[in-house]
């Protein structure tokens, strides 16, 4: 694919949303205060949602008491916009009457640009999506979904404990591109147990060719107390380190079309619940690495893309 002269080396958020709105834009994750239904079926093997969850969030408080103290916490000056972040436990599994009322409320917010909406394949109802595409058009703003995927590998799906498909994601995603106001975004793990290389960038086309318009990327990490922690222990697990990540992100970040918004192309959890790999690296130094290399290289976000 040829790219544009002004493009950046990678779409990051960052750079997307500035671009977009003129000015930096940030994310403020809320808390609806459910609990992920996969839960009742033993959860997915990699997840603790203390490892992911802000200091300051609290699903006792109100959204809106959520958002200014993610103002305060999380924003600190550097943003004066946001997307309302609906990252925890799968929202879209809250009963639609008490979901778009509070969506509907968040978006009244003038320093809201849009939504952020977290959440399973398998918890996307035709109706929820006619519903709240009727309030994203008449707000003038802008919504994306956020599809858990991880992989398209079925055995994979299977050894997380997903208990969804790959053609759930699909279905999904043809009920949330059918508006044509929703943006769709799929979250992907590199490194899960099994996984050869190749099959982690099969993940990557496949979901690239659905037209998607954001990415989330992260490497496996093991978080205490969970069941990949304690296959971990016995020996069942292998991670990446810093070295092999990098070098297989100059495989990944290739294959994804230059239109598409990556939101992450490594994890975050709380270092005293992280089991490995630990990098003892700050996120910009990890930054800069990646981006050095790429132009060492000669990369640039969709060189390979079909």
């Amino acid at each position: 694919m040829r790219r544009s002269s002004t493009a950046p080396h990678i779409r990051t958020f960052s750079h997307h949303y500035r671009q977009r709105f003129g000015c930096a834009v940030g994310k403020i994750p809320v808390d609806m205060g459910q609990v992920c239904p996969n839960r009742s079926q033993g959860g997915c093997i990699f997840c603790r949602a203390a490892s992911y969850t802000p200091g300051y969030l609290k699903k006792e408080d109100e959204i809106l008491e959520q958002l200014r103290l993610g103002k305060r916490h999380l924003l600190r000056g550097r943003f004066h916009k946001y997307f309302a972040y609906f990252q925890q436990e799968s929202c879209t599994a809250v009963d639609e009457d008490l979901l778009l009322p509070i969506l509907s409320l968040v978006l009244e917010d003038e320093d809201c640009v849009g939504l952020i909406l977290s959440t399973r394949p398998d918890y996307i109802e035709a109706g929820f999506i006619d519903l709240l595409a009727e309030k994203i058009v008449d707000s003038g703003k802008e919504c994306l979904f956020e599809l858990g995927l991880q992989t398209v590998h079925e055995r994979s799906l299977h050894l997380l404990n997903r208990n969804h498909s790959y053609l759930d994601f699909v279905h999904a995603a043809r009920l949330i591109q059918a508006p044509g106001c929703f943006e769709l975004g799929a979250h992907l793990i590199f490194g899960i147990p099994g996984e050869s290389e190749e099959e982690m960038l099969e993940s990557v086309r496949t979901v690239c060719s659905l037209q998607i318009n954001a990415l989330k990327l992260h490497h496996l990490q093991v978080i205490r107390e969970t069941p990949l922690h304690t296959m971990y222990l016995q020996g069942e697990v292998g991670l990446f380190t810093l070295e092999e990540y990098l070098d297989f992100l100059m495989k990944v970040i290739v294959l994804i079309p230059e239109e598409v918004t990556i939101h992450r192309l490594w994890s975050t959890s709380h270092p005293d619940l992280l089991v490995g790999p630990r990098w003892n690296i700050l996120a910009g130094r990890l930054s800069a690495l990646l981006k050095n290399k790429m132009l060492a290289l000669g990369l640039s976000q969709g060189q390979q893309a079909v």
